[in-house]
């Protein structure tokens, strides 16, 4: 596990447990000044936020996950939509991408979220299985980094997540297809036929809508 403490005079750094996964935490902030012209956009001087708190290995818990739980927990109210991350994967011949999903557990084993498997990321991740991830949490100047292989979670984690959503989430799972090209107006052609294959009415946001078999969950396990 890797922990750093960034400011304007200093960057210091320690390492604790060496076989422990490693996530990186930092602090930083900035507010920029942007100049921009026909052709060009400058980001100049800014201000570097200098953080009182400190990183310490006698002060934060061996366990990085441990540590990952206490912060998130704690910017909940505060950080608006802490559960944003930038997760970055690459392809077999190493072409990066990135985007923005959204965690939705975190345990010993690593981090998840939900995607559809037919998706580029996903395509990615089966051809070239490790992905980095990023949190950054601007109100309370930390950020959080992780990296390390990906695996599918397991069909029920699966279809325990799918069916705590709602009902136009779970709809969406089967008429979206990630990362493709649609006409106009096909989405809503899609939606349409899926609302009458599985005969839901509306307002009947009980109604049983079953787990795609393109659609699950991936867990990043940190190195």
């Amino acid at each position: 596990m890797f922990l750093s403490y960034r400011s304007i005079q200093r960057r210091t750094s320690v390492r604790l447990r060496p076989a422990a996964p490693r996530i990186a935490y930092h602090y930083f902030h900035m507010d920029a000044i942007i100049q921009s012209s026909p052709n060009r956009l400058s980001v100049l001087a800014h201000q570097q936020y200098d953080s009182p708190e400190n990183i310490s290995p006698f002060d934060v818990p061996s366990n990085p996950f441990d540590l990952f739980r206490q912060w998130f927990t704690s910017v909940q109210g505060t950080v608006n939509q802490p559960e944003a991350m930038a997760l970055s994967t690459a392809s077999s011949e190493g072409i990066p991408s990135t985007r923005i999903v959204l965690l939705k557990e975190v345990d010993s084993r690593g981090f998840v979220f939900f995607t559809n498997y037919d998706s580029r990321k996903s395509r990615e991740m089966a051809a070239n299985p490790y992905a980095s991830l990023a949190l950054y949490w601007r109100e309370v100047h930390r950020q959080v980094r992780a990296v390390g292989r990906v695996e599918k979670v397991s069909k029920e984690e699966s279809e325990a997540y799918f069916r705590s959503r709602p009902l136009g989430s779970r709809i969406g799972a089967w008429a979206s297809n990630q990362s493709s090209v649609i006409g106009e107006g096909e989405l809503d052609r899609k939606i349409k036929d899926i609302e009458k294959r599985f005969a839901l009415k509306e307002g009947d946001t009980e109604a049983e809508v079953p787990l795609p078999d393109h659609w699950g969950g991936w867990r990043i396990v940190p190195r």
